[in-house]
C-alpha cells in the first residue's frame, strides 16, 4: 500500500464514520453537526493527550486555533471533555475527556456503522460486511488514537 492510498482510505473510513453517527437529538446540536470531523479529531488528539491546551491541540492536529476552540466548546457543551485552569499559567485551560458519561457520548459509543458501510460498499452481503468489519476491528485494535500520537512529536 502507498501512503497515498492509505490517506485516501482514511479518508473513505472518516466518510462512513461521520455518516454512521446517529443524528443529534436536539435542533441545537444537529445545527453544529458541521463541526463533526474537527470535533472527532479534537477528541482523539485529547484522548491520547489528557490536560492538553487548545493551542497544543492545534500544534499538533494541524486545525487553526479558532477551530479547535470552537470543537472543545462544542464538546464541553455534550459531556465529552472538561477544562481546568493550568496550575502554571491561570490563564491557559487544561482540557482532558470528562470522567462521566454523557448521553450524547453513551449514544455515540453504541452506534453501529452497519448502514453505513453497506451503503459505502454498495452491497448488503452478510459475508462482505463480516469481511470487512473484522479487517475494520483489527485495524481499530492496532491504529488507535494513542498510536496516531506517536507520530507527531
Amino acid at each position: 500500500m502507498t501512503p497515498v492510498q492509505l490517506f485516501l482510505l482514511g479518508r473513505t473510513l472518516m466518510k462512513i464514520g461521520e455518516e454512521a453517527l446517529p443524528e443529534p437529538a436536539s435542533p441545537a446540536d444537529a445545527a453544529r453537526r458541521g463541526g463533526t470531523r474537527a470535533a472527532l479529531v479534537v477528541l482523539s488528539d485529547v484522548l491520547g493527550h489528557q490536560g492538553t491546551s487548545v493551542s497544543e491541540i492545534a500544534a499538533r492536529t494541524g486545525l487553526p486555533q479558532s477551530q479547535v476552540s470552537g470543537a472543545v466548546a462544542r464538546l464541553k457543551e455534550t459531556g465529552s471533555l472538561v477544562a481546568a485552569p493550568d496550575p502554571a499559567d491561570g490563564r491557559r485551560q487544561l482540557i482532558r475527556t470528562a470522567p462521566e458519561v454523557s448521553e450524547r457520548v453513551a449514544e455515540v459509543r453504541t452506534a453501529r456503522i452497519d448502514g453505513a458501510l453497506s451503503a459505502a460498499l454498495g452491497t448488503d452481503d452478510p459475508e462482505t460486511l463480516r469481511t470487512v468489519g473484522e479487517a475494520l476491528d483489527v485495524l481499530a485494535r492496532h491504529l488507535t488514537p494513542e498510536a496516531a500520537g506517536n507520530l507527531r512529536s
